[in-house]
């Protein structure tokens, strides 16, 4: 029954839904995304777009700084209640566009239930706002990233395979 004629219908729905198994292709989607995330990240002044990346808490940061990311990272967890961090976001970055014209904020969530709970209600509160937010890399992270875990920190052992497909996607990019 290895044949795909044969297999039914949602066999194929289902792997487009869970991303690709094979794991270098895996890796290399997250890298790209990663990539682009680190571009508008990067402060202006280095090329970049200024866009803040808004984590879950410090060894999500971690994470993020081992991959390459340079700009400002800003943590949800700081013992604030969330509409005080809502505030904060959209006072230090709602009124001025990202230098690239895109969303002036990325949201990265864990892609488990806490953190897609979290993604939703920053996400619904900032566009209430009207401060549209960037979404793509916790996106793609969900689909490519999953079998290795389901927290932005779990990218961390992951960081020495990563690391040098980022730095060769950012060398082409540049």
């Amino acid at each position: 029954m290895s044949d795909k004629e044969h297999l039914p219908e949602w066999v194929g729905q289902r792997a487009k839904a869970a991303g690709p198994p094979d794991r270098e292709v895996r890796f290399e989607l997250a890298a790209k995304a990663m990539a682009q995330a680190i571009l508008r990240n990067r402060p202006v002044e280095d090329g970049g777009s200024g866009c803040p990346v808004v984590v879950e808490g410090i060894n999500d940061e971690k994470a993020l700084r081992a991959l390459g990311f340079t700009g400002t990272v800003e943590r949800v967890n700081r013992g604030w209640d969330r509409p005080r961090l809502v505030a904060y976001l959209h006072r230090e970055y709602g009124d001025t566009p990202a230098a690239d014209g895109g969303p002036p904020l990325i949201l990265l969530m864990d892609w488990d239930r806490t953190g897609g709970r979290l993604q939703t209600s920053l996400r619904d509160r900032m566009m209430a706002l009207d401060v549209p937010v960037d979404e793509d890399l916790r996106r793609i992270l969900l689909r490519a990233m999953k079998p290795e875990g389901r927290t932005v920190e779990s990218l961390l052992p992951h960081s020495s395979l990563l690391g040098p497909i980022i730095q060769r996607i950012l060398s082409e990019i540049d």
